[in-house]
């Protein structure tokens, strides 16, 4: 079987990925600055993508970011469905890195849009 040729994105998707490696920047910057280590970034598993890892002393807490317009559009794109996805990839994270499991744990968003400051929600979804 051949395989066909991979097309180049496009300039929107391009911009639009650049966005979020520098959202995922400002939020790692975010959380250094709270005395966290960032253990990882953008962490694939089957269930879905962790945008940042971070540990301070007992405590880890699972990331995600999300970059829009506005803040307020940020907050509205968190879904039930995407909560449900960020829930399971850090299931899968924690089963690939036992010696985490013992630490407390949270689910966090930081929300970032031009107009200001990343808005850090901490606990932001418990885990379904």
């Amino acid at each position: 079987m051949t395989e066909r040729p991979r097309r180049a994105p496009s300039p929107a998707r391009r911009a639009a990925f650049a966005r979020g490696v520098d959202a995922e920047a400002a939020a790692a910057a975010l959380f250094e600055a709270q005395g966290f280590a960032i253990l990882a970034r953008r962490v694939r598993t089957p269930r879905g993508e962790i945008d940042l890892v971070a540990r301070r002393g007992d405590l880890l807490v699972f990331i995600e970011v999300k970059a829009r317009a506005s803040l307020r559009s940020a907050a509205e794109s968190i879904l039930p469905r995407q909560r449900k996805r960020i829930a399971g990839a850090a299931e899968i994270f924690l089963a690939d890195h036992p010696e985490l499991a013992q630490l407390d744990m949270r689910l966090d968003v930081v929300l970032v849009a031009p107009d200001g400051p990343p808005v850090h929600l901490a606990g932001a979804f418990e885990a379904e």
